[in-house]
């Protein structure tokens, strides 16, 4: 079958087209035909061979994490009314044109949702109906939301949004500003302005003019900055480092000011709650509630132009691969 491997750490053109052994599956695992697969940016980050504490790959590897697709083959003791179901799951190696999966892992595609859209949900829906709870957004909420027109921070806004929060949105340019706007933002602040904090602050409002919650998928100094504009008592997610790392935040300082902080970690989901979180997410999706933006679909074969893609941020929203 064909897939795409990752020859060596490096840029985008280590990504190479390959022919590889067509998977067979074990007692309780599926193998999934895939119509897409889903890219995000961490991927980019490992395939130049940063986080290799967190990610412990070696060359040449498949990479990728995400699908929708048919059913295509089951294995022993699963049951056969699986086979031709339209479905996401995570999976080891997504860029392939069939991938194994558990069947426990398996979410049935509504039918009234594409594929294409079922997989942009695949990563950033579970995650953003995660952090939703995990951070507790309430009505009163005010929110302020890093990398807002990424594939995450769009979803992010959309549902801050449906539960009554103010939606401040943080993104550059005036295409991602209009955007976030589009999606339910109640104010759309530019990261390239010097002096965003300040428009931010306002935009916030309140009697601190703070955020309850901060949605932080930047990382770095931006990160940072947002940290400042927490208000006393809030919410602290740092579950992005594009920048390059995570939030620089003094824990010492969050303790004092009983800001709640989560990383990373926080988001690795139980099987229970993934499953919970993107059937969630498939539902509000194909009931119109929930609109994955879609930036560019690439052939699987122009994986590396997909990964320059997203690490050149010219794009809005998701990545995509078909397969």
């Amino acid at each position: 079958m064909r897939a795409v491997h990752v020859k060596a750490f490096g840029g985008p053109e280590v990504l190479v087209p390959v022919e590889v052994p067509d998977p067979v599956p074990a007692p309780g695992e599926v193998v999934i035909d895939v119509a897409y697969a889903d890219t995000i940016f961490v991927e980019t980050q490992v395939r130049a061979g940063w986080g290799r504490d967190f990610f412990p790959v070696t060359p040449p590897y498949v990479p990728g994490g995400g699908v929708s697709g048919v059913v295509g083959a089951v294995g022993p003791d699963v049951p056969a009314e699986w086979l031709g179901r339209r479905v996401v799951s995570f999976v080891t190696g997504s860029y392939a044109e069939r991938a194994i999966a558990p069947v426990s892992a398996l979410t049935p595609v509504p039918d009234s949702l594409d594929l294409l859209q079922a997989a942009a949900l695949v990563h950033d829906g579970v995650t953003a109906s995660g952090l939703l709870e995990l951070t507790d957004v309430r009505p009163i909420d005010r929110v302020l939301v890093l990398g807002a027109s990424g594939g995450m921070g769009t979803l992010l806004i959309q549902l801050a949004h449906a539960r009554g929060a103010r939606v401040v949105a943080v993104a550059r340019g005036d295409a991602k500003l209009a955007l976030v706007r589009e999606l339910g933002a109640d104010a759309a602040i530019d990261a390239t302005d010097a002096d965003w904090p300040r428009a931010a602050r306002h935009a916030l409002g309140g009697s601190t003019e703070a955020a309850d919650v901060v949605l932080d998928g930047v990382g770095g100094e931006l990160g940072a900055t947002a940290f400042a504009l927490t208000a006393d008592g809030g919410r602290f997610s740092a579950h992005g480092a594009p920048s390059g790392g995570f939030s620089p935040i003094d824990p010492d300082e969050a303790t004092r000011r009983a800001i709640k902080l989560f990383g990373i970690g926080d988001v690795q989901f139980s099987p229970a709650d993934l499953h919970r979180y993107t059937s969630d997410a498939l539902a509000e999706a194909a009931a119109g509630r929930l609109r994955p933006v879609i930036g560019e679909v690439f052939a699987l074969e122009r994986a590396g132009d997909a990964h320059a893609a997203i690490e050149g941020r010219g794009l809005v929203g998701k990545v995509v691969l078909k397969v």
